[in-house]
């Protein structure tokens, strides 16, 4: 059965005001200038990175960091962190609202991704989420041992590994109940040295003056083409807060683990967001 969540109302309808395409070209083709630089690095590095380092990517990393960071300046959105990020290795959760996530999420520190087994598919992102690190998984129940020493041995290399609990992106005007099933295998690396702790992280993302609170958000049945070109071509942008919260130790139970998380990252939404 399918997780996506579908709103109750349609998605915005993004005006588009004068200069909108010369805006998409010129945004549009800076970030694909930024993120082929990127790419040409990365693979280079690795090169030499890999034998000397294996899993851990001290080199290439940084890479990641410097990309995103400069695609959320070329589309004008402000970036802000508050608190501190999680240091060394261990897991990070955050609520889930855009594509944009992901550059907001790595614009703030080293971080590699969970995601579904079906993205390293994808056409384009596929390559580019395998190419940075990107730990693959599937939703069979059968397959949790080895999710579980693959999670583990990404952290033995001093990884920060974060996945989405609400298995599924929003409008960005509320939180889904946390799932606690991947909770499980991050609860049982526990005993690897210095992973014992978990860090929330609320992702607040600001629509710019007048324009719809959900302008950011990118759920259902939405079109990716679509909303990237509406952003490209936005004339004003927001901005976007990454909230990082104390870090909360590893449990016995990952249902009550799950559940602390999901408060954490439900008090830094707005408070107009957190009953939804």
């Amino acid at each position: 059965m399918s997780v996506t969540w579908h709103a109750p109302d349609p998605p915005p309808v993004i005006p588009r005001a004068p200069g909108h395409w010369r805006r998409v070209a010129w945004r549009g083709g800076r970030i694909a200038l930024v993120i082929g630089a990127g790419v040409l690095a990365t693979l280079t590095l690795r090169l030499a990175e890999r034998p000397l380092h294996g899993a851990a990517r001290p080199w290439t990393q940084p890479v990641t960091v410097w990309v995103c960071r400069r695609v959320l300046a070329i589309l004008g959105i402000a970036h802000a962190v508050e608190g501190t990020p999680l240091q060394g290795p261990g897991a990070v959760v955050a609520n889930h609202v855009s594509w944009l996530d992901i550059f907001a999420l790595n614009a703030a520190g080293r971080v590699y991704f969970v995601a579904k087994a079906e993205v390293a598919r994808w056409p384009g992102i596929g390559f580019l989420a395998r190419l940075v690190g990107t730990v693959f998984i599937t939703r069979e129940a059968r397959a949790a041992r080895a999710h579980a020493a693959l999670l583990k041995a990404r952290l033995a290399a001093g990884q920060r590994l974060l996945f989405f609990p609400e298995g599924t992106s929003t409008d960005g005007m509320r939180l889904r109940p946390f799932k606690s099933t991947l909770f499980e295998a991050v609860r049982a690396l526990g005993d690897a040295e210095g992973a014992a702790r978990v860090q929330p992280v609320t992702l607040v993302w600001d629509a710019p003056e007048g324009a719809d609170p959900r302008v950011y958000g990118w759920w259902g049945d939405m079109e990716f083409g679509s909303h990237l070109i509406a952003i490209l071509g936005m004339l004003r942008q927001g901005r976007v807060r990454v909230i990082c919260h104390a870090p909360v130790p590893l449990g016995a139970d990952r249902k009550a683990l799950a559940a602390t998380c999901e408060a954490a990252v439900r008090a830094g939404l707005p408070e107009a967001r957190r009953g939804l």
